[in-house]
């Protein structure tokens, strides 16, 4: 169960505190505040390797294949958890902080896992995917080797009974979990968490803390009885264990402490981090300390909560007022979308019923939903306050979209702000994004659809760039967010990033922003975004219409895991129609796939100046206009920035800033007045 939301700053000493009881009376325990190359007290297997005094559970290395990487790292000695002459178990206790990297993707996976097993600690086989590195995925439902674990799961996998894609799960010989946890927060974008396990061998109850102390996300907590002495041997390897599937992500853990209670009977060896106890049981003096110090610490305890209850009461309503005082700025009362209450948002989505989530994505996640004063079907995203800048996701949404009014653009039916919750509500697209029906079995696009949405998408452009009062600058075009309705008109969405600009003037550098494989070279290297990094975004994206895959495909041969790289290519040997969409069994228009697959390349061109105003990307799709004369061969982009390696984004916020003195010359770029990030 969920035992509060608050403030989680304040809970980082509380944290350590509770990792400090236990060891009153222990003869074990260690402390790894970072991690060293040359450390002999941590055992790695399979991926997992040391780097930057942080370690690597997973491949991370972007440029080369990190799909189905298993990993796991385990402390060298056995620890005692159980006396069998006394029938005696350990209370014991851990803390760990960790960073999951989803690398900006919509979906990644699959997770990491503390976990207690046989010592000494072996991989299983064909442990990749779902089953975390722990159990055998054509077994995963038993275990030769017994185990227990905390997961901290990052995909839903259905055949494991998986509960959503951000949850906690205590599994026990088992990758089915026996208790489980959803969160309301991705845990696997590239933010720091502080979780704590802990056993009470008294009433035989192993639970999990989680926190995010530098985001104010919240605190979740989970717990299960269970008797460890009938499901684990007297002696076990501690450690954690990540995994990647077809899905990719980085798995990172920088700091990991361990403490437990004494076993009389039980002899752990030498211990490298700490002075162990004579092995007597402890003294009643010891006793009376440990049960004084524990008076004490939940008198403490109880004054934090009082205390953090009132300062979230007070920050909560501050909150609300600034965010109340930026969006009347932006537009007068009675006009545009409209404020709901929470109450109503709740009874229109059932309480956030899982059963009516549409999907996430890195800002939050999407709920269907019944207004019921007007029976109006609708879309509530609820923004996660774990997301980057979340605050300002929403104020940006909420202060462009509602003063834009466009038939290819999602139209902002209301908003919310209350009880730290930040909600947004769209019109209902019932046949959901265009990325959906690309990549997903269950309908596939004919090619006038897709030509269609082609048309429909660079008429948003069209009006954001240039009909507008202002120029809008969009910066994440891309399938998801190329909404679909009731007819497959394109209607573009998200607006978390899009930032508002002076026509016919330069670009100001801001935080890079967007997706992997959309990003435009020059945006990447200088961080200014313009209507050129928009129509770049373009390119890629009807280049994945008329081909059906993705921009980067990591598993495909050389030259063609890069989408505009090998499409032009084949340009350059007149073999364009090659890289058709095969799904489609060759029943298109030639000539409009043939322009299609040009006007993608023209728009993706790496020279930012060499690129079609979208203006002139409506008339080539009306065949209006001609195509141009592309070079055979692709060019070398203006700007050069170098490889990025994931072990460098772990430790770091999802955003990168850049600064640059490289301007843009010709065009008609844009310049920011909006909001910066």
């Amino acid at each position: 169960m969920v035992l509060f939301n608050s403030s989680p700053r304040s809970l980082v000493p509380l944290l350590h505190l509770l990792c400090l009881i236990f060891p009153l009376a222990n003869p074990l325990s260690f402390n790894f505040p970072s991690f060293n190359t040359d450390d002999r007290n941590i055992t790695y297997d399979g991926d997992a390797y040391p780097m930057n005094h942080i370690i690597q559970l997973t491949k991370n290395q972007l440029d080369s294949s990190i799909e189905r990487s298993v990993g796991r790292i385990t402390y060298p000695m056995p620890v005692p958890i159980w006396d069998k002459a006394s029938n005696e178990l350990a209370n014991f206790s851990t803390c760990f902080s960790f960073t999951i990297n989803g690398f900006n993707k919509n979906v990644s996976a699959d997770g990491l896992a503390f976990f207690l097993s046989s010592f000494p600690s072996k991989t299983p086989n064909n442990s990749y995917g779902g089953a975390l590195g722990l159990f055998n995925r054509t077994g995963a439902n038993t275990t030769a080797d017994p185990v227990v674990a905390i997961e901290f799961d990052t995909f839903k996998n259905p055949e494991y009974n998986d509960s959503s894609s951000n949850h906690i799960g205590i599994d026990v010989n088992t990758i089915f979990s026996v208790a489980w946890l959803d969160l309301n927060v991705s845990i696997r974008q590239k933010f720091e968490f502080d979780a704590c396990v802990s056993y009470d061998a008294t009433s035989k109850n192993l639970s999990v803390l989680l926190t995010t102390p530098k985001n104010h996300t919240g605190t979740w907590s989970l717990s299960y009885g269970v008797d460890l002495s009938q499901v684990l041997p007297e002696k076990v390897a501690v450690g954690f264990s990540a995994a990647t599937g077809n899905q990719v992500e980085s798995h990172c853990l920088s700091s990991w402490n361990f403490s437990s209670s004494d076993l009389s009977h039980q002899d752990s060896g030498p211990n490298p981090h700490q002075t162990t106890n004579s092995g007597h049981k402890p003294s009643f003096k010891r006793f009376g300390l440990a049960i004084g110090i524990g008076m004490l610490v939940c008198g403490l305890v109880l004054i934090w909560l009082g205390r953090c209850l009132y300062k979230m009461a007070v920050t909560g309503k501050k909150e609300e007022m600034a965010i109340d005082s930026l969006i009347h700025d932006s537009f007068e009362r009675g006009t545009g979308p409209r404020r709901y209450s929470y109450s109503v948002l709740v009874s229109a989505t059932k309480s956030f019923s899982r059963e009516g989530k549409l999907g996430e994505g890195g800002f939050g996640e999407v709920y269907r939903g019944v207004l019921h004063d007007s029976k109006l079907e609708v879309a509530i995203k609820r923004i996660s306050r774990g997301s980057n800048q979340g605050t300002k996701e929403y104020i940006s949404e909420v202060t462009i979209i509602s003063r834009l009014r466009h038939r290819n653009l999602v139209q902002l039916i209301g908003f919310c702000h209350e009880r730290g919750d930040l909600l947004l509500v769209y019109e209902y697209m019932p046949n959901k994004s265009l990325e959906y029906h690309l990549y997903s079995e269950e309908r596939l696009l004919s090619w006038p659809e897709r030509y269609k949405i082609a048309q429909g998408l660079a008429s948003a452009l069209l009006y954001l760039h240039e009909e507008w009062e202002q120029c809008v600058v969009h910066r994440d075009v891309k399938p998801s967010n190329v909404m679909l309705d009731s007819e497959f008109n394109a209607k573009l969405g998200d607006f978390g990033l899009a930032r508002l600009m002076d026509h016919d003037s330069n670009p100001e550098t801001t935080i890079l922003a967007g997706t992997m494989g959309y990003i435009a070279p020059e945006y990447a290297t200088t961080g200014k975004a313009s209507k050129e990094s928009d129509v770049y975004s373009f390119g890629v994206v009807i280049l994945e219409i008329a081909c059906g895959r993705k921009p980067i495909e990591a598993k495909e041969k050389r030259g063609k895991v890069k989408l505009v790289e090998w499409v032009w290519e084949l340009y350059g040997n007149k073999m364009c129609l090659n890289a058709a969409d095969q799904k489609l069994k060759m029943e298109y228009d030639p000539q409009q796939m043939e322009q299609l697959m040009i006007l993608g390349l023209w728009c993706a061109h790496p020279d930012y100046t060499q690129r079609p105003s979208i203006r002139h990307v409506i008339n080539v799709l009306k065949f209006n206009a001609p195509l141009p004369f592309l070079p055979p061969k692709m060019p070398v982009p203006m700007f050069y920035s170098p490889p990025i390696e994931a072990s460098s984004l772990c430790n770091s916020n999802s955003t990168v800033s850049t600064q640059s003195s490289l301007g843009i010359e010709d065009g008609k770029p844009c310049h920011k007045v909006g909001h910066t990030r």
